[in-house]
């Protein structure tokens, strides 16, 4: 990697900005498939010489993030068969007794649980059908409810390293912070955050949800045990979930990379569950679209760390705030709320993409380890902006977009006003708690 813009031809920058840009943006209007095009802008990369094939490959692809992923994904995938996402739902909601406030806070309270262990956009592709029959059942408008799961899904995800791909790709560029530096670190805030968020919700849209007896009663009927549908599969992956899981906080004991974890608990699965004939259904439930993005994103932000610009912003931002370990502080919170700002209105993905090289730079620039505390106050504060920054629009994160289109089919609109209302004053309470947070736990002792 380059240490400044010094050694590399005015082309190449010139040419790695432009690429970049002109991805970025044509992703940001979602006007093409954004594979295809973070594809495009990664071949542009490699083919003009700016990013040599060898060092996309071997230096910027990040395979393990990739493989945790594929892992995850399969798991989720053939577990999704048993139906018992569909029961948790329909339990929830019988749980409230059809009362539809009661339903809304247990059903984003079981989105925000699974997005804390399954990808967000998965949880919400399990949760939201559910709830569009559950509402009609009710007779009452599923917006709120559709709104408050998607607010829930990015909280939720944001307390454990396999929760968000975000924090997947923190987890695995930091090199050191495993499953449980996460959970210890993050969940205690997600966990204020979405109690806050519940009552904001409650107050928003506490006269909206009223409904007759009679539609209660009828939410009351419906059989959650007739949505299992292969008891035998059910109970070998929820074990085979749980040793992938224990395996996740186990972590750094044993030595054993979270993708390695992930990947074998999905061949086990595959080898014990799953018949010769189906696997390549198996297969299919990976989003392949993501991984290939992923991939071309990862190539794309090298040609910017190759090249030095990189660097360069780094060595800005030192030189902003000071360029110390005193400047800690400061970055911090410059990185909290420009990750929540910015992600809320391009993909969190991306941005988490483009910020990671540029910690590590200042990182290194202020002679810091890699493991050093001071610097992983940097990695909450990106974690926490990304993640959190996601609720603020109808494009900030994958899931938000997902549920607005199966919304959308079903006949209902969430238009970006009518989203923004809601999402951005929820972003902006959930920041300056995380920007309390990080103040009072870490930046206080390192004042101090």
């Amino acid at each position: 990697m380059e240490d400044s813009l010094h050694g590399v031809s005015q082309f190449d920058i010139f040419a790695a900005l432009v690429i970049f840009l002109a991805t970025y943006g044509l992703i940001i209007t979602e006007k093409f498939n954004r594979a295809v095009v973070a594809l495009i802008g990664a071949v542009l990369m490699v083919g003009l010489g700016i990013v040599s094939t060898e060092a996309a490959f071997k230096d910027h692809i990040e395979w393990n993030t990739i493989t945790l992923l594929i892992g995850m994904m399969i798991l989720v995938g053939i577990t999704n068969k048993t139906g018992v996402f569909q029961y948790l739902a329909i339990r929830s909601a019988q749980l409230a007794k059809g009362n539809p406030i009661a339903i809304l806070i247990l059903l984003s309270f079981l989105t925000a649980s699974l997005s804390a262990f399954l990808d967000n956009v998965t949880t919400v592709l399990l949760i939201v059908p559910v709830t569009i029959s559950i509402t009609r059942l009710l007779g009452v408008n599923p917006i709120p409810f559709l709104i408050s799961e998607v607010l829930a899904s990015n909280i939720g995800g944001t307390a454990t390293l396999i929760g968000d791909p975000p924090n997947i790709m923190i987890g695995q560029s930091s090199k050191h912070l495993t499953f449980n530096d996460f959970l210890i670190n993050l969940a205690p805030v997600v966990l204020i955050i979405f109690v806050a968020t519940m009552l904001l919700l409650f107050l928003i849209y506490r006269k909206q949800l009223r409904v007759d007896k009679e539609k209660q009663q009828e939410v009351m009927k419906l059989d959650a045990n007739a949505s299992i549908i292969d008891r035998g599969l059910l109970w070998k992956s929820l074990v085979i979930l749980f040793l992938t899981i224990l395996g996740f906080t186990l972590h750094s004991v044993i030595e054993v990379d979270a993708s390695v974890i992930a990947i074998g608990g999905a061949s086990l699965l595959m080898l014990f569950g799953v018949k010769e004939h189906d696997l390549e259904e198996v297969f299919h439930s990976v989003e392949w679209t993501t991984i290939f993005f992923f991939a071309g994103l990862f190539t794309l932000v090298g040609g910017l760390v190759d090249t030095g610009i990189i660097s360069s912003i780094a060595e800005w931002m030192l030189d902003l705030t000071g360029g110390t370990v005193d400047s800690i502080p400061a970055l911090s919170m410059l990185i909290l709320w420009v990750s929540g700002i910015a992600s809320a209105t391009i993909d969190n993905i991306p941005f988490v993409a483009t910020m990671i090289p540029l910690i590590q730079d200042i990182g290194h620039g202020m002679g810091l380890a890699q493991n050093a505390p001071a610097l992983d106050v940097l990695w909450w504060s990106l974690a926490l902006g990304a993640d959190l920054g996601g609720n603020g629009t109808l494009i900030g994160a994958s899931a938000n977009v997902i549920v607005a289109g199966i919304a959308m089919r079903e006949g209902y609109n969430i238009s970006y006003l009518k989203f923004l209302k809601v999402g951005a004053p929820l972003t902006l309470v959930a920041l300056t708690i995380a920007a309390i947070y990080i103040y009072i736990r870490y930046l206080l002792p390192l004042l101090g």
